[in-house]
């Protein structure tokens, strides 16, 4: 009984965190850029006294979702979507270089550029500053430039451009801010030539169908380990009055 409980348990635990993931992807199911976060069940040997057949399920984090999602016009000027395997770096919360597909870029009250989620955007030269000015665009290759406040449009210069990177999956690694970094040892090059679409945005690549009916079945899954908890110990009470009745 003692070994059908701890499988429940150890089930019901599990089956918790990998709902925990699915639900953290459902939230994001909206947000620009979002990658799903993937989780599997793993064989793990119980270490301790006991036999050594005992064998757990951990349901761990297995990486993430690489697949593109869908581009969503919004002829908005500060509205980026980029190329496959580009990465556009901003400045995580914690000082690092980190990556992302959030394009929906915004201009703060102080003129610093960044990402939706409030993450600095970072140029060949640090964090990028946009000056006051009358008209925006950001070319194909990452440049951004602008007509200053009070002429025309024949004043059109270029002030920086965006750092993108160039990287394939195994390159990368999710953080828990959602932000992508780089393995270490395997620092991402530059990417060249056009690395985004003006005007567009990537959404996010949870599919809601396929979180909805992982949900449902996480849920039910849930509900036979507790009544499989439940059970044991209806068994050990069943046990004990038997052994009460037999030493009488």
């Amino acid at each position: 009984m003692d070994r059908s409980l701890y499988v429940a348990m150890t089930g019901a635990i599990q089956t918790l965190k990998a709902q925990a993931a699915n639900s953290h992807n459902l939230a994001n199911a909206s947000t620009t850029g979002f990658r799903a976060e993937l989780i599997a069940n793993q064989s793990r040997a119980v270490e301790g006294a006991g036999l050594p057949t005992r064998v757990n399920a951990l349901g761990v984090g297995v990486g993430w979702d690489a697949r593109t999602g869908a581009m969503q016009q919004t002829g908005r000027d500060l509205d980026v979507a980029f190329a496959e395997d580009v990465w556009l770096a901003v400045l995580a919360p914690d000082g690092t270089e980190a990556y992302t597909k959030a394009g929906d870029l915004q201009i703060d009250s102080a003129g610093q550029l960044r990402t939706g989620a409030g993450h600095a955007v970072l140029g060949d030269g640090g964090p990028m500053a946009i000056p006051p000015h009358a008209q925006l665009r950001i070319g194909g290759d990452g440049t951004v430039s602008v007509v200053p406040q009070g002429s025309g449009a024949e004043t059109l210069a270029a002030i920086g451009r965006l750092r993108t990177v160039s990287a394939v999956p195994q390159q990368l690694e999710r953080g828990g801010d959602g932000l992508m970094r780089a393995r270490p040892g395997e620092p991402p090059a530059p990417a060249p030539g056009t690395v985004l679409v003006t005007g567009a945005l990537e959404s996010s690549n949870v599919s809601l169908p396929e979180a909805m009916v992982n949900m449902i079945s996480l849920s039910r899954q849930f509900e036979l380990q507790v009544k499989l908890m439940r059970t044991a110990e209806d068994n050990a009470q069943s046990a004990s009055s038997l052994l009460r009745m037999n030493g009488a």
